[in-house]
C-alpha cells in the first residue's frame, strides 16, 4: 500500500512538472512570435501613428531607389508627421540617384519642414541632397562640399596587347559607345564626354546658388571639387549651423513652432521580407534575423560588396583613401 501512495505522490509531481514546463514553452512562444513581429513588422512604424518628427537617414552610396522615393511620398501624406530631418552620412554617389532624391525632397518640403542634418559625411551627391533642406546643419568636422562631377572609365588596351587578344566593331558612326575598354579614347570621344560632365556640373552648381543664395561666381569658385568641414561650409555660407538632431529639434521648436517633446521617430526602408506572406516573414525572420542583424551593425556587408562597384554614368561621389580615414580618427 505504501509502494502506491509513493508512486501516486511521484505521478502528481511529474505531472506539475509537465504542467509548468507546458506554460513555459507557450509563453516563450508568444514572445518569440511578438519579438519577431515587431522585428519584422517595424517596430517604429507602431509610432508612426502619434505625432512625431521623422527622421529619413540617406546613408552610403546613393543609388536611384524607387522604395525610397514612395517612402518620401508616404512622409508628405502622413498627418503625424509634423516636420522631417534628412539625416545624411554620405559620401555621394550617382548624380541622377542625387537628382532624384533632391527633387522628390522638394516636393516633400512644399507640405511639411524639410531640414538637414550632416553627420559624418555629406559630400558631392550627399551635399546636393542637403540643399533641398529649408536649413542645413553639420557638425564642426563634418565633411561636405567636394561639388562636381565625374564620368570614369577604364582601359585595358595594353593588357590585352600583352596576352594578345584583340577587339574590333563595327560601329554606326564613330563615336557610338566611345570610349571603350579596349581602346585609347580619341579626342572626340573625351571632347563628348567632357561636354556631358561640364553640362551636369553646370546645373549642380546653379543648384548651389539658388538654393544657398549664392552669385554664380561664388558658387562656382566653391565647385572645385574640394571638401569642407563643417566649420569652413558655415563661413563660406555652403551651411546654415553647426550642430547635430539636438539643434535642429530646438530650430524646429524656435521657427517653425514644433512642439519640443516630439519624439523623433525613423523612417527607413523596410526589408526584403516585407511583401512576403505572414507566415513565411516568421519562418525567415527568426531563421535570420539575428544573423542579419549582425551584419547589418557590424557593416560588414558593406565592407564585402561595396556599393559603389554600382556605380554607373556620371558620378558625385566623393571617397576618402584608409589613410585620410586614419589621420582623421582622434
Amino acid at each position: 500500500m505504501s509502494l502506491d501512495l509513493d508512486t501516486v505522490l511521484d505521478r502528481r509531481k511529474l505531472r506539475r512538472k509537465l504542467t509548468f514546463w507546458r506554460i513555459a514553452a507557450v509563453v516563450i512562444a508568444l514572445l518569440a512570435i511578438g519579438i519577431g513581429s515587431f522585428y519584422l513588422l517595424g517596430g517604429s512604424n507602431m509610432a508612426r501613428t502619434s505625432s512625431h518628427i521623422a527622421r529619413l537617414p540617406i546613408e552610403g552610396v546613393i543609388l536611384e531607389n524607387r522604395k525610397q522615393l514612395q517612402l518620401i511620398e508616404s512622409l508628405g501624406e502622413s498627418e503625424s508627421v509634423k516636420a522631417v530631418i534628412v539625416s545624411i552620412n554620405s559620401p555621394g554617389g550617382s548624380t541622377t540617384g542625387g537628382e532624384e532624391l533632391y527633387n522628390a525632397l522638394r516636393r516633400l518640403a512644399e507640405k511639411k519642414t524639410v531640414v538637414a542634418e550632416i553627420r559624418t559625411v555629406g559630400a558631392s551627391a550627399g551635399y546636393m541632397v542637403a540643399l533641398a533642406g529649408e536649413h542645413i546643419f553639420a557638425r564642426y568636422n563634418s565633411i561636405t562640399g567636394s561639388i562636381g562631377v565625374l564620368f570614369q572609365y577604364g582601359n585595358a588596351a595594353k593588357l590585352m596587347d600583352t596576352i594578345g587578344v584583340e577587339m574590333d566593331a563595327v560601329k554606326s558612326a564613330p563615336l557610338k559607345a566611345e570610349p571603350d575598354f579596349y581602346s585609347k579614347a580619341s579626342p572626340e570621344a573625351r571632347a563628348v564626354l567632357k561636354d556631358v560632365v561640364d553640362d551636369s556640373f553646370d546645373w549642380f552648381v546653379s543648384l548651389v546658388a539658388e538654393r544657398r543664395n549664392l552669385e554664380p561666381a561664388a558658387a562656382k569658385a566653391l565647385a572645385d571639387g574640394r571638401i569642407f568641414s563643417g566649420h569652413r561650409a558655415f563661413e563660406n555660407g555652403l551651411i546654415d549651423s553647426i550642430g547635430g538632431e539636438k539643434e535642429v529639434v530646438a530650430w524646429l521648436t524656435e521657427n517653425k513652432s514644433v512642439d519640443a517633446d516630439l519624439p523623433v521617430v525613423t523612417w527607413e526602408l523596410g526589408r526584403e521580407t516585407d511583401d512576403l506572406p505572414f507566415a513565411l516573414k516568421m519562418s525567415k525572420g527568426l531563421g535570420s534575423g539575428v544573423a542579419e542583424t549582425i551584419l547589418e551593425q557590424s557593416g560588414v556587408a558593406n565592407r564585402l560588396i561595396s556599393p559603389g562597384f554600382m556605380l554607373d554614368g556620371l558620378v558625385s561621389v566623393w571617397q576618402a583613401s584608409e589613410t585620410e580615414i586614419d589621420k582623421r580618427q582622434y
